[in-house]
C-alpha cells in the first residue's frame, strides 16, 4: 500500500484517485477549486462517468480516499504525487503548461523526503524535464526525488474500465528506484509495464492519439468515395477491421471526433514537431478532413432541407460522445451553433449533458427526451451514438415529426429499413 496525492479533480484526477483507492492504496486528492472539492466530500461528482460516483464513495467510507485543498499536505503525505491538472491548448496550437509548471512551484516548496513526481496530465515532450528543473531550482537540490511520466489512456465513458483493465502501462523514468516503486503500485492490474525513458512515454501518448484520429480521418475520408461511388462504408470497415494489422476500432464513418483530448493532442503534436523542425504534413492533413467533415454534414442538412432558416430541428445528443456529460469540443454543439445562426430552430435533447449545454448556449428549446425533441420538427438528427437512441419507437418518431426527415451523423440504422420504413434517411457513406 502507498500513500498517494493526486492533484486535480478532473476526469484524470478523479478517476486515477478512485482506481489507485481500489486497489488498496490511501490516497488524497486535492483540487483548488474549493467548492468541487465540498461537493466531492458530500459525493457530489462534478461528471458524469459511470461507475465513478459508486467507486469514490466506497473508498470514501473505507476511508481509503479523502479531498482537501492544499498540495503542501498532499506532498507532506505522500509516497507518490499524481500531476493530474489542464493542459488546454494555447493560440498557436501548443499545450498550456501553466498549471504543471504551478503545481510543481508548490510541490517544492513543502517537499522534504523523497517523493515520485508523476505527470500524469497529456503533456509535450521535454515537460517531465521541465518540471524536475522546476522543482531543482526551487530547492537548490537540497531533496531526492524522482519525476516519472506516466500518460493515461482512458476513455470517457469507459475510463475506470480502462484505468483497472489497461491493454498496457507506460511509465517513462530516470531511475531504477522510480522503476521499482511505479511497477509495485501497478502489480496488482496484472498488466504488461512498457518501461522507457521520460520523453519516449510523453510521445507514446501524442502518438497513440494522433493515430487514432487519423483512423477516424481516413474512413470518413473513404465515407465520401463510398457516397460517391454507391459502396457502403460500413462494409468497407468491416472488411478492414478484420485484417489484423488494421483492427476494426475507431472505423466508424460519422460526423469527426471532438472532445477534449484528441483535437488539443493532435495540435500539440503538430506543434511540438514545427517547433523541433517536422512538417507534419500528414496529421495537418487529419485534422484538416476533421474539420471538413462537419461542413459535409451541414451541407446534407442543406441539401434535405433546401432552406435552414425557420426550420425546427431536432437533435439527439450534445455530448462529444456517449457515457459521459462532455461537452468539450462537441461537434453536436458546433453545428447546433452553425444551423442556429443560419435561423433554425432547435430543439434537443441529450442523456447525460443537457444542464452543461444549458450553461453553454442560449436560444434552443431543451427537451425531456427524443420524442419531445421530434414533435413538429423538419428533420432529426443523431450526433451523439448513445445506446437508448438505437431502441427509439421509429414509428412514433415518424408521427411526431413535420416531416420523415432523419440525418443520422453516427449511422446507427440500415438505410435500407429506414426508406422502407418511410423515412427520407441521410447518414454518411452509406447509400
Amino acid at each position: 500500500m502507498f500513500n498517494i496525492g493526486v492533484i486535480g479533480t478532473g476526469y484524470v484526477g478523479l478517476v486515477t484517485a478512485a482506481c489507485l483507492a481500489d486497489l488498496g492504496n490511501k490516497v488524497i486528492c486535492v483540487d483548488n477549486d474549493y467548492k468541487k472539492i465540498e461537493n466531492l466530500k458530500k459525493n457530489i461528482i462534478p461528471i458524469y462517468e459511470p461507475g465513478l460516483a459508486e467507486l469514490l464513495k466506497k473508498n470514501r467510507l473505507a476511508k481509503r480516499i479523502s479531498f482537501g485543498h492544499s498540495i503542501k499536505e498532499a506532498t507532506t503525505k505522500s509516497e507518490i504525487i499524481f500531476i493530474c491538472v489542464g493542459t488546454p491548448a494555447n493560440a498557436d496550437g501548443g499545450a498550456d503548461l501553466s498549471a504543471v509548471e504551478k503545481v510543481a512551484f508548490e510541490i517544492a516548496q513543502a517537499i522534504k523526503g523523497y517523493k515520485v513526481i508523476v505527470g500524469k496530465s497529456t503533456v509535450p515532450a521535454l515537460t517531465g524535464e521541465r518540471i524536475k528543473q522546476a522543482i531543482e531550482i526551487k530547492t537548490q537540490g537540497r531533496v531526492n526525488f524522482d519525476v516519472v511520466s506516466n500518460p493515461e489512456f482512458l476513455r470517457e465513458g469507459q475510463a475506470i474500465h480502462d484505468t483497472m483493465h489497461p491493454d498496457r502501462i507506460v511509465i517513462g523514468v530516470e531511475s531504477k528506484h522510480a522503476e521499482d516503486i511505479m511497477c509495485r503500485l501497478y502489480k496488482p492490474l496484472k498488466s504488461q509495464i512498457v518501461v522507457t525513458n521520460i520523453q519516449t512515454a510523453e510521445i507514446i501518448k501524442h502518438a497513440c492519439n494522433s493515430f487514432l484520429s487519423t483512423k477516424i480521418s481516413f474512413i470518413n475520408a473513404i465515407a465520401h468515395i463510398c457516397e460517391k461511388l454507391g459502396a457502403d462504408v460500413e462494409m468497407v470497415a468491416q472488411a478492414m477491421g478484420l485484417d489484423k494489422r488494421i483492427a476494426k476500432d475507431f472505423l466508424n464513418a460519422g460526423i469527426g471526433f471532438g472532445g477534449y483530448c484528441f483535437p488539443k493532442d493532435l495540435d500539440a503534436f503538430i506543434h511540438l514537431a514545427e517547433k523541433h523542425g517536422y512538417n507534419f504534413e500528414l496529421l495537418k492533413s487529419v485534422r484538416k478532413i476533421n474539420e471538413e467533415q462537419k461542413r459535409f454534414f451541414i451541407k446534407k442538412i442543406e441539401e434535405t432541407l433546401w432552406n435552414i432558416k425557420n426550420k425546427n430541428i431536432g437533435v439527439l445528443g450534445l455530448s462529444f460522445k456517449p457515457n459521459t456529460d462532455d461537452i468539450r469540443n462537441s461537434i453536436a454543439m458546433e453545428i447546433i451553433r452553425t444551423l442556429k445562426s443560419a435561423g433554425a430552430k432547435i430543439k434537443a435533447y441529450d442523456p447525460q449533458a443537457m444542464a452543461k449545454a444549458k450553461a453553454e448556449i442560449r436560444g434552443i428549446q431543451f427537451c425531456k427526451d427524443s420524442y419531445a425533441a421530434a414533435k413538429n420538427s423538419d428533420c432529426l438528427l443523431i450526433m451523439t451514438e448513445w445506446a437508448e437512441f438505437k431502441k427509439l419507437d421509429l414509428a412514433k418518431i415518424k408521427k411526431l415529426l413535420a416531416q420523415p426527415v432523419i440525418i443520422d451523423g453516427r449511422n446507427m440504422f440500415e438505410p435500407a429499413a429506414m426508406k422502407k420504413l418511410g423515412f427520407v434517411y441521410k447518414c454518411v457513406g452509406r447509400c
